[in-house]
C-alpha cells in the first residue's frame, strides 16, 4: 500500500494545486511511481491542470467525476452504474503512470449530508450528532479510495482552501500532509490555523481509530530574488522556524516563474511544458527531497 498525501493550507493562493500536479508528474515521470491525483476543490484547478475544459465537460456530462462517488456514499444505490475505476482518468498528459480522479464544480450538498446523518442518528438511537458527523467525515474519502489504494505508490489529495468536510476527511485518511505557503503573514497564519485544526481533528476522533497523519514539510513558493534578499522575508522565515522548527521547512523553494502560469493554458504541469525552466527544476528537486524524507 502506497502513501496518501494531502496538500493543504487554510489560505488560498499559496501554490497548493501547482505543487500537487507537478509533484505528481515528477513522481510518475522521473521516478516511475504509480500516482493518482484526487481533486477535492470545487474550483477544479488540479483537474484543469491535467485535462482540457472540453474533456472535463464531457466527463461531467457522463457523471464521471468525484461527485458521483460522493453521491454513492450519501445515497447508495444497489447496482451503481459506475465505480471508481470508471471515473479515474488514466494516463493523463500521456504519462502511463499518472492518473486523476477529476473533481467537480458541485461536489456535495452539506444540507443533504446533514439530513442523512440526522436520520442515521435517529435510526441508531444516538443522541450525539457530533459523533455521527465525525464518524462520517473520517471514512468518506478513505472509503471512496479503498478499492484502489493498493494500486498506487502515491495518492495526492489536492484540498480546497479553508477547512470543509472534504478537507477534514482527506486529512483523516492521509499518511502525511504538505503545507504550501508564501513568505507572508497571512500565509503563516494559514499554517498555524491548519496545525491547530489537525490537532483538534485528532482529538475529536480519539475514541475512533487513531488518526496518524504527520507533516511531511512546509514548502515556500512564489519567491523572487527581491523577496529572498529582503529583510521582511528573513523576519517571516525566522518566525516560521521558531514556530515549527527548521527541520519541517523544505530546503527546496519554488521561485516565481512565468512558465508556471503559462503551463495552465496548456492544461499540463510546467515540468512537462517547460522542463528546463527554473520552476520545473525546483519541482524536480523538491520531489527528490520529499522522497528522501519519506
Amino acid at each position: 500500500m502506497g502513501y496518501v498525501i494531502a496538500t493543504a493550507n487554510m489560505k488560498g493562493g499559496v501554490g497548493k494545486t501547482t505543487l500537487t500536479v507537478n509533484l505528481a508528474t515528477c513522481l510518475a515521470k522521473n521516478h516511475n511511481k504509480r500516482v493518482l491525483v484526487l481533486d477535492l476543490d470545487s474550483q477544479i484547478s488540479a483537474t484543469l491542470s491535467l485535462m482540457s475544459p472540453l474533456e472535463f465537460a464531457k466527463r461531467r456530462k457522463l457523471s464521471r467525476t468525484f461527485r458521483y462517488l460522493i453521491d454513492q456514499i450519501i445515497n447508495p444505490q444497489p447496482n451503481p452504474k459506475l465505480g471508481i475505476y470508471d471515473i479515474i482518468q488514466s494516463d493523463v498528459c500521456k504519462l502511463p503512470n499518472l492518473d486523476i480522479l477529476p473533481g467537480d464544480i458541485d461536489l456535495y450538498d452539506e444540507f443533504v449530508i446533514s439530513e442523512m446523518l440526522h436520520q442515521q442518528a435517529i435510526t441508531l438511537g444516538e443522541q450525539d450528532f457530533e459523533t455521527i458527523w465525525n464518524r462520517f467525515e473520517r471514512v468518506l474519502v478513505g472509503k471512496i479510495l479503498e478499492p484502489v489504494r493498493q494500486e498506487y505508490d502515491f495518492i495526492l489529495l489536492d484540498c480546497a482552501p479553508g477547512y470543509n468536510l472534504l478537507t477534514r476527511s482527506a486529512l483523516a485518511c492521509s499518511d502525511f500532509y504538505i503545507l504550501p505557503a508564501k513568505p507572508e503573514p497571512l500565509s503563516i497564519v494559514g499554517i498555524q490555523l491548519l496545525e491547530r485544526r489537525i490537532a483538534k481533528l485528532k482529538d475529536s476522533h480519539e475514541h475512533e481509530a487513531k488518526i496518524n497523519i504527520k507533516m511531511l514539510g512546509i514548502v515556500f513558493s512564489m519567491l523572487s530574488s527581491n523577496i529572498l534578499n529582503g529583510r521582511y522575508y528573513k523576519q517571516v522565515m525566522h518566525r516560521v522556524v521558531e514556530d515549527f522548527g527548521a527541520e519541517r521547512i523544505c530546503k527546496t523553494q519554488i521561485p516565481v516563474d512565468v512558465n508556471v502560469a503559462k503551463a495552465v493554458d496548456s492544461f499540463m504541469p510546467v515540468v512537462l511544458t517547460s522542463p528546463n525552466s527554473a520552476g520545473s527544476k525546483a519541482f524536480i528537486q523538491l520531489t527528490q527531497e520529499l522522497l528522501q524524507s519519506l
